[in-house]
């Protein structure tokens, strides 16, 4: 069995008979090994499900090698979706498979598949044309996302205000400790999902990250939001209180482009193209990570102001130096 199948939750028969019915609907041929493989379930089942369905009324047809379908003019009530807005969430649904969990997927296929069966066979083709042309590739320095990392558990607690038990692992001093949290909201960035929430063990709001938590439990206990800052609150006040400093460098025009995803970790607020460079103005937390980074451009990059940061440089270069020397 797949993780995938293995992370799916129990379906009843009711609930998976109206599932296949609403896929068979939103396609214009699906087969049988197809059903098998969504709801974990043998081709006998799948059979007996799909004679279930015709002794209820549903008029399947089938084609002998190719698959089953639904006579034309038979649709579930309507739920009315433009194709610009399923065009809109075709594309999203890259994304969602990029950055997200398996738990956000499987809800995400579900949904996918309800506004797809409310459209004709033709937009359903144009669909599954345009699902195959959009692809959403990747970072290089972008880790394989885990197969769940709790994010469905995440948005109930958030939605229902209740208290989450989890167990977090600190790389700092490389332990795992037990935390209750109230959850405020979800941000991604730096190619990760985060938790901002109120920590009671240490009594101050948190920044956690998910694919940290080894275990997530929601409790009965609620909180109130009225005690506890907004997600747009926290960002602000984090906003307003960042030490970042403005560094100013210099990239040869032959290397921008290697530039273009990792810029945004690093703090890149504006850039001016010149003929053979471009200079690049950063707001950086951290002096040491950013020169880091810079070290891998070589004699490509140059830095501007502050001294400080060409200091660092010449002291990364020199060690570099002195260790293969």
């Amino acid at each position: 069995m797949s993780k995938t199948n293995e992370l799916l939750q129990p379906m009843n028969r009711i609930d998976r008979l109206t599932a296949i019915l609403i896929q068979l609907q939103s396609q214009r041929i699906t087969r049988a090994q197809d059903l098998a493989t969504r709801f974990d379930i043998s081709l006998r089942t799948v059979y007996r499900d799909v004679r279930a369905l015709e002794e209820a009324g549903v008029p399947v047809g089938s084609e002998a090698g190719v698959g089953y379908f639904l006579a034309d003019g038979y649709r579930l009530p309507p739920v009315m979706f433009s194709p610009e807005e399923a065009r809109a969430l075709i594309t999203a649904h890259h994304f969602i498979n990029s950055f997200t969990d398996i738990g956000v997927q499987q809800a995400y296929e579900s949904a996918l598949y309800k506004i797809k069966s409310v459209l004709g066979s033709q937009e359903q083709e144009m669909l599954e044309d345009l699902h195959n042309k959009v692809k959403v590739v990747p970072t290089v320095a972008q880790p394989e996302h885990p197969q769940d990392i709790h994010l469905s558990k995440i948005q109930q607690a958030l939605m229902q205000r209740q208290v989450i038990a989890v167990e977090y692992f600190s790389p700092g001093n490389a332990t795992f400790t037990n935390r209750n949290i109230e959850p405020i909201g979800l941000v991604y960035y730096s190619d990760a999902w985060h938790v901002i929430a109120f920590c009671q063990l240490r009594q101050d709001y948190r920044d956690f990250r998910l694919d940290r938590m080894s275990k997530v439990k929601i409790l009965t206990t609620h909180y109130h939001l009225r005690d506890r800052l907004s997600l747009e609150q926290y960002l602000q006040q984090q906003s307003q209180t960042t030490d970042a400093r403005l560094m100013k460098v210099v990239f040869d025009q032959k290397v921008v482009r290697y530039t273009q995803q990792a810029r945004y970790q690093h703090g890149f607020v504006q850039e001016e193209v010149h003929e053979k460079s471009t200079e690049m103005w950063f707001m950086v937390g951290s002096e040491n990570f950013f020169a880091r980074w810079l070290m891998m451009y070589g004699s490509y990059v140059h830095v501007l102001e502050p001294c400080s940061l060409k200091e660092l440089m010449q002291k990364l270069s020199s060690d570099l130096y002195e260790h293969y020397h």
